[in-house]
């Protein structure tokens, strides 16, 4: 069996590039809001409301994110043999809930300025911090697109699909501050903050399945059990895998499995072929947790005893 507790290089690595790309999302959320909230003093627009709300909740966000991360790369310890992985779903359960909650006040405040329309001022300082505000968050999204590529951190893929959704957001919120403020169409504007509380919904409740998935233990995806099983049965001496358990705890892939090995096999000889089994399904999967238990099969040989023979 693989040792949870003692971090790979790879894995360290890994945990790393996501602690910096946390800080980077914290960085860039204090940002856009100094901006959005310059914005909506100057214009009144629901639409830089709506999007200075979402980013007062991505800050929130991102900050269980950035502690999130560096809880989850956490050795495993007496009261956690496990590790501390499925702290990174609690994460993006939490950010799937902070956005729920702010889809419903912007989707309240749009409809709200649907009945009572108000004029948007200072559209060009609006539309200005809002291509600002789409440049970075664009540039954010893509350092954490990279930074998936290393870490496979279901807190930063989280995380990255909230700044994916205001990206998108900021596209509309762009289209609602001008009809707003050049072509004299307030009701545009509030539609546009509505059009974004209803993306964000839509975006919470991925987040919140994939969440809910890891935290209830949902097997992994067919082509990871059969890679797993590819692995193991590279070695012609194991007759068969059953029983295969798989779950994700954070970053990491923890399998259960029994294999069948021939009941002529000394003890020595049988949990070679098991260490061998785990080193392949490591390096298919790096970092992972590894539980094999060898079943005998096929008819018993004379030439090896079931019991010890007596002494003469």
């Amino acid at each position: 069996m693989t040792d949870p507790a003692t971090p790979t290089p790879s894995a360290a690595s890994r945990t790393l590039d996501a602690r910096q790309v946390t800080t980077l999302s914290v960085a860039v959320a204090v940002v856009l809001i100094a901006l959005k909230a310059f914005a909506l003093g100057a214009s009144g627009s629901v639409s830089i409301l709506a999007s200075l709300t979402d980013s007062v909740l991505d800050l929130a966000a991102s900050l269980t994110t950035f502690y999130a991360v560096r809880w989850a790369a956490r050795p495993g310890d007496h009261t956690h043999r496990y590790g501390h992985g499925k702290g990174e779903a609690m994460a993006a359960l939490v950010q799937a809930g902070l956005i729920f909650a702010s889809a419903i006040f912007i989707g309240w405040e749009a409809l709200a300025r649907m009945f009572d329309p108000r004029p948007v001022t200072g559209g060009s300082w609006a539309i200005g911090v809002v291509v600002i505000s789409m440049v970075l968050t664009a540039g954010l999204v893509w350092t954490q697109t990279r930074s998936l590529k290393a870490s496979g951190s279901m807190a930063v893929q989280a995380d990255r699909a909230h700044y994916a959704a205001d990206l998108a957001a900021g596209a509309v919120v762009l289209i609602g501050v001008v009809s707003g403020a050049f072509l004299e169409a307030p009701g545009l504007d509030a539609a546009a903050g509505l059009v974004v509380a209803v993306w964000l919904f839509w975006g919470a409740l991925s987040l919140l399945k994939g969440a809910a998935d890891q935290l209830l233990d949902r097997e992994t995806s067919d082509a990871d059990r059969a890679a797993l099983t590819t692995a193991v049965l590279a070695d012609p001496r194991v007759g068969g895998v059953h029983q295969l358990r798989t779950r994700m705890s954070g970053t990491r892939l923890v399998a259960q499995m029994h294999i069948d090995l021939d009941r002529a096999l000394t003890f020595e000889a049988a949990h070679d072929i098991v260490v061998d089994a785990e080193q392949r399904v490591l390096a298919a999967f790096p970092d992972a947790d590894v539980l094999i238990h060898a079943d005998p099969r096929g008819p018993w040989s004379p030439a090896v005893p079931a019991t010890p023979s007596p002494s003469p």
